[in-house]
């Protein structure tokens, strides 16, 4: 009996060993993946040749603003650090800039994706995330929202009057969320979201939002592949994942809208969840550079019954209401 005891007490000796390093795997494997970049600084130039129009075409590239960006570490845990990127030529004149919040994918700090801020900062934007992994209820964003506005360096120059939020998959629900359920969400004039979670898997993650909730002008976008929509699995089955942004789910959040608030959702074609920065940038970028600055031109990518979407080959299940 001793030596069954001593070889129980041997085998489960391993065994917490085992999970022990199982456990040290995955967190170096975490912190790995927390810390490897995602993107070259040139990362948008392969998709730019094949994008389906000119307009697409050009602002999927770069603007023409020569751009800078700070760092300012947060003390809180969950940020860790605030990054700001701005055109250079605000530090030598007196003008506002629009700004646009971007909100984190899960386990997508800021700090390993930065050439998709100096992309968009390079518009005319003022561009600002930080380096929360899990941003779902919107509060980081809400948190370094506060800060650039009354604590940052360039607190001055902001255009609050035209402040846009983008978000893909859990950063998807994080800037409906901050839109949404946070005081200052009021400020923002319009919204953009690549695969964003869908109203039942956020609810389920506790990042739950209410379409009906969504005033503001929103552009929703997903992919076709199977990570975002599963084979028209039902979107209201708790048990059921039906990918993470299924058309069926972009349909309902459309028509829940206020119908006089203005919407866009597409999808892109042959894409799949993972593909969705990259692929959305151009006419995210037409988005912003209309809403927020005004631009006649990014405008004809999108609206009106001639908008360059309607017959690009690369982007399908489009319905809009301008």
């Amino acid at each position: 009996m001793k030596k069954v005891f001593k070889v129980l007490r041997i085998v489960l000796a391993v065994i917490v060993v085992l999970l022990a390093l199982l456990f040290v795997a995955n967190k170096i494997k975490e912190q790995k993946a927390l810390n490897t970049p995602l993107y070259p600084d040139n990362y948008y130039e392969g998709y730019a040749a094949i994008a389906g129009g000119p307009l697409e075409t050009k602002y999927t590239g770069r603007g023409s603003f020569e751009v800078e960006s700070i760092t300012v570490s947060s003390d809180k845990k969950s940020i860790k650090n605030i990054r700001i990127f701005f055109p250079s030529e605000l530090r030598t004149n007196d003008k506002k800039y629009p700004l646009i919040m971007v909100v984190n994918g899960s386990q997508t700090p800021a700090k390993i994706y930065l050439p998709v801020f100096e992309r968009l900062a390079s518009w005319g934007f003022i561009v600002v995330g930080n380096d929360d992994p899990q941003t779902g209820n919107g509060d980081t964003a809400s948190i370094t929202l506060d800060y650039v506005l009354n604590e940052s360096e360039i607190k001055d120059r902001v255009d609050t009057n035209n402040m846009g939020i983008t978000g893909y998959s859990q950063g998807g629900a994080g800037a409906i969320t901050a839109v949404t359920k946070h005081d200052n969400g009021k400020l923002y004039k319009a919204l953009f979201t690549g695969s964003a979670s869908y109203p039942l898997l956020a609810q389920n993650m506790g990042w739950g939002y209410e379409p009906a909730d969504i005033t503001i002008p929103y552009f929703m976008t997903a992919s076709t592949g199977t990570s975002d929509d599963d084979g028209g699995k039902d979107i209201h089955d708790p048990k059921t994942f039906a990918g993470v942004a299924p058309l069926q789910s972009l349909i309902e959040i459309y028509e829940a809208m206020p119908q006089d608030t203005l919407k866009i959702r597409a999808r892109c074609a042959n894409a799949e969840h993972f593909d969705m920065v990259y692929r959305t940038d151009g006419y995210m970028t037409a988005w912003f550079l209309y809403l927020l600055q005004g631009d006649e031109e990014a405008k004809a990518a999108l609206f009106g019954e001639n908008a360059e979407i309607l017959s690009n080959s690369n982007w399908q299940d489009i319905e809009k209401n301008r």
